[in-house]
């Protein structure tokens, strides 16, 4: 959306990973009080409808009228403003708010329950991933490194991510991840190297439909290309990366209207499995902020810079050149007023 390579209009307001204090509580919430310590997942579900009470909030058929799910300040997704403001509007505010212990303890590792670690995790569940298997991960972004770690929880033996950006590199290293940069040569098989075998028994794309080559050119369809070369035969795939129906900024006609050109015969023939779309961070949040309180889990490590809303335009720049330092940028509205 900040590159212009969605529909979204000029001043829809950003901010789809929220965290904050309830000020004002409206006549029709029963469990949440003005003062409660809330983490919201990014998708604004009913809790009652077929998909809700299914966990597949990401796909509520009640928030949005052409039944493709609701989020905060997202194109396409309801008419519901995002978080990156002073102020925030919840709906279905009993189902959507997720509680939080009082205090400050767990600041950052919370703030990443809203959508990144839900949706590294939710990756590994549409891959299947079981203990003891071998995972790659493509895209070394605050997702890509969420899978990683979610990966680790499930037991994985071994996780390869890859991505071209040094630091995301070794922020994988050090959660214990083999990193593999895609421009010292083919990423599948620097991977079907390190393991002596057909390849890894799941994949994830945590990247999407601007993934690059070596030299920089945008080639939509690469990481899944890849990703069917780098799984072994019957293994599976989980694609969280996005894809859309419409990208006003592709490189070709096809890929403007979400038309990509994959390896399906490769793909079927090697009879592997995809799962995809976004992910129901509801369904994991609670899980996931238990693990963060018992110490299991830490997802901060992605955390590089806490600022004040005011210092946004500039963050966001510095992000989308991936400069060293913004690998994860928490924006704290109550600051710099």
């Amino acid at each position: 959306m900040y590159e212009g390579r969605t529909d979204a209009e000029s001043g829809i307001i950003f901010g789809h990973e929220n965290m904050g204090i309830i000020e004002k509580v409206g006549q029709g919430v029963t469990t949440r009080r003005e003062g409660d310590r809330v983490v919201l997942p990014f998708n604004v579900a009913c809790g009652y409808c077929d998909n809700c009470r299914a966990g597949k909030t990401a796909f509520c058929l009640t928030v949005n009228a052409p039944g493709a799910g609701g989020a905060y300040g997202y194109v396409g997704m309801g008419p519901y403003s995002g978080g990156q403001a002073e102020y925030l509007r919840v709906p279905f505010a009993d189902f959507n708010c997720v509680p939080l212990p009082p205090g400050e303890q767990h600041e950052d590792d919370f703030a990443l329950l809203a959508d990144s670690f839900p949706t590294g995790y939710h990756a590994t569940e549409l891959a299947g991933i079981r203990p003891g298997q071998t995972v790659a991960v493509y895209g070394a972004g605050p997702v890509g490194l969420m899978a990683a770690c979610s990966a680790m929880l499930k037991g994985a033996s071994r996780v390869f991510v890859v991505d071209k950006v040094s630091e995301r590199l070794k922020l994988a290293e050090r959660i214990g991840a083999e990193p593999i940069d895609f421009t010292r040569g083919d990423p599948a098989g620097q991977i079907k190297e390190a393991l002596s075998s057909a390849g890894v028994d799941r994949g994830i794309d945590a990247v999407g439909y601007q993934a690059t080559v070596a030299e920089g050119e945008e080639q939509p369809a690469v990481v899944l290309n890849q990703l069917i070369d780098t799984v072994r035969p019957t293994g599976a795939m989980g694609t969280v990366g996005l894809y859309l129906p419409s990208d006003p900024g592709a490189p070709s006609q096809d890929a403007a209207n979400g038309r990509l050109l994959i390896n399906i015969g490769t793909f079927f023939e090697k009879g592997l499995r995809m799962g995809t779309g976004q992910a129901d961070a509801k369904r994991y949040a609670h899980q996931l902020r238990d693990l963060i309180i018992a110490g299991r889990a830490e997802p901060s490590f992605v955390v590089s810079q806490r600022l004040p809303l005011s210092q946004a335009p500039d963050a966001y720049a510095r992000f989308d050149k991936r400069e060293a330092g913004y690998s994860k940028v928490l924006l704290r509205p109550a600051l710099g007023r």
